[in-house]
């Protein structure tokens, strides 16, 4: 994925005059969740609320805001409440109901306020905060489909790496992902922090299974992913069980073929989507696993200092 810290800073280097639109509530069925935002200038934007009528009444509220003048072709019909003027910004809040054109049946509420340079370094601060956060993909080989996988990979919120032993197999990838030659791929598994997804499809089906087998020894990996046949996994769990020291219950852990196989077509950006999908899929679910594991940890030693 392009560092969100790095589109960023661009984005505020050409503008100097900015509104921030942050969603402060959201009830019932909407767009975004609480927290989303995006920025507008006069002339462009920076992420978004969700789109919709929802999107261009706030985008038309920022730029009027900056004292830009609303054409009158663009201006959206009002609903809700009218906007309330707070400290120099507005608050909206709409029915996401056919008022606007939308049937969300939600209600939302965007504050709007100007960015100043407190506000700016702030907002890069925790877009830099956001990258450091990325869950790790590696992606083990840069054929044809390791090439697909990077370029669906990089409009993802992910930090990918692609991993080969060849020098000339890197030619050509996405100049904003990551890639690394070595001739010792399973280290960068061993390397890599929790919760990181690895891909595997090289050019060998022995280094394949090296690479595999040494990526579900990780216990904290999210997804363990090889493409390949049927055949090829019965072959790689005949060999893992007996000679690669694996157990039935890691052995399980491992999807392959990656993508599934409901669908039939094995063209390479097919395989890529629907690995991509499937590797998100993982990451969430760890991401949720996680969260409840640190929820339930805080929940007793909260109690734990009751009893105390």
């Amino acid at each position: 994925m392009t560092s969100q810290s790095a589109a960023l800073r661009a984005f505020l280097a050409t503008a100097p005059h900015a509104a921030l639109v942050e969603v402060a509530e959201a009830r019932g069925s909407t767009p975004r969740e609480k927290g989303a935002w995006m920025l507008v200038s006069p002339t462009a934007i920076f992420g978004t609320i969700g789109g919709g009528q929802l999107e261009f009444m706030a985008i038309d509220t920022a730029r009027q805001l900056l004292g830009r003048p609303v054409d009158a072709d663009s201006t959206r019909p009002a609903a809700g409440r009218p906007p309330s003027k707070q400290g120099g910004g507005t608050t909206l809040d709409i029915p996401l109901g056919p008022e606007i054109g939308q049937c969300c049946g939600g209600r939302v509420e965007v504050s709007v306020t100007i960015v100043d340079e407190k506000r700016r370094a702030a907002l890069l601060a925790e877009a830099e905060a956001e990258d450091s956060r990325l869950p790790h993909v590696y992606v083990f080989g840069g054929g044809h489909v390791g090439h697909a996988l990077a370029a669906a990979l990089r409009l993802l919120p992910v930090a990918t790496l692609v991993v080969e032993t060849r020098a000339d197999a890197l030619e050509g990838l996405p100049t904003d992902v990551s890639a690394r030659v070595t001739a010792m791929p399973e280290e960068m598994v061993r390397d890599a922090p929790a919760g990181s997804a690895f891909v595997v499809l090289t050019h060998d089906h022995a280094l394949d299974f090296l690479i595999v087998a040494e990526a579900l020894r990780r216990d904290d990996a999210a997804y363990v992913g090889m493409i390949g046949s049927k055949t090829k996994k019965a072959t790689f769990r005949n060999w893992y069980l007996k000679t690669a020291e694996g157990t039935a219950s890691r052995f399980a852990r491992l999807v392959s073929p990656i993508g599934g196989d409901s669908v039939r077509d094995k063209r390479p950006a097919v395989i890529a989507a629907l690995a991509a999908a499937e590797i998100m899929t993982a990451l969430a679910a760890d991401a949720g696993a996680v969260a409840s594991t640190k929820a339930r940890d805080q929940r007793g030693e909260e109690a734990d200092r009751e009893a105390g």
